[in-house]
């Protein structure tokens, strides 16, 4: 890269969309450059000719390094955008994916927006899925829980940063924290890769926490876990709703079956790949 003192910030991100590479690398580029120059993206485009100083070349150029070594842009920002929510994440916690939003578009296709409901979203990271859900929904009650207390510290910030308040917080594993609740829906992102799959050592998965990845040979010991527990947490007529893997659809809807579960179905995403499995306690 060029080191000159009128290094235009339009060269900056070609140079490092150059480096980057594929179909994300400008966008990438904007946003490490948006973060060491601590501006919106608003300001961008109205300011490529602008020369950029060599603090904040340096800040940039640290950030591209680190990117190029294949650190995900999410963590090294410290936040990320999903639903109508910009969420902090860091290496505690998973970054939410656009997949996801499916899972709250199912949920919320379920839940009552006139009344006031219970809903749980467990193992939740940032607090993506109950946070989308309670703004939604501001008649529902949410508990989010998951069994790092790192996770929940990001989860707790995210719901004050949002201003999202119908949304309370536990730890402890899956089903522990309920403590006997019932919900008229449960959500849940689980672990669903197998523990020797070899894209846990490629990619951005390397710097996710791999407790909130992999579950067992198959990928299901928590998905199991979960199904087997939701009807002694669901009310009668309770949904439960899980994201999981392309190829995962119908291994779940038979545990969910097995779980007496009934109206069992898996939704495909935008790529026509199984993602959300649901089932609904009988009455």
């Amino acid at each position: 890269m060029s080191s000159r003192p009128d290094t235009l910030l339009r060269d900056l991100l070609a140079d490092a969309t150059a480096q980057l590479r594929g179909p994300e690398a400008r966008h990438e580029a904007e946003l490490l450059l948006l973060h060491a120059l601590q501006r919106p993206r608003s300001w961008l485009f109205a300011h490529a000719t602008d020369p950029v100083d060599l603090a904040d070349r340096d800040s940039f150029h640290a950030l591209l390094a680190r990117r190029v070594a294949g650190e995900p842009v999410a963590y090294l920002t410290g936040q990320w955008g999903f639903w109508t929510l910009q969420l902090e994440v860091n290496p505690a916690t998973l970054i939410p994916r656009p997949e996801t939003e499916l899972l709250v578009e199912q949920a919320l296709a379920r839940l009552p927006a006139d009344r006031p409901c219970t809903i749980a979203d467990l193992g939740t990271g940032s607090g993506a899925i109950a946070l989308a859900l309670a703004r939604e929904r501001p008649l529902a009650q949410v508990l989010a829980t998951d069994s790092s207390a790192e996770a929940l510290a990001v989860a707790t910030r995210n719901a004050a940063r949002n201003t999202v308040a119908n949304v309370a917080f536990a730890q402890g594993a899956w089903y522990a924290p309920l403590q006997g609740q019932r919900f008229d829906l449960i959500a849940s992102n689980p672990p669903y890769i197998a523990s020797d799959d070899p894209h846990l050592a490629r990619g951005d998965l390397r710097f996710e926490p791999t407790t909130a990845l992999a579950s067992g040979q198959d990928g299901l010991d928590d998905i199991r876990l979960i199904a087997d527990g939701a009807s002694a947490h669901l009310l009668p007529r309770g949904w439960l709703l899980l994201e999981h893997g392309w190829d995962q659809g119908a291994a779940i809807r038979a545990l969910l079956q097995q779980a007496g579960l009934d109206e069992v179905e898996t939704v495909q995403d935008l790529e026509q790949r199984d993602r959300v499995t649901l089932g609904r306690r009988p009455a």
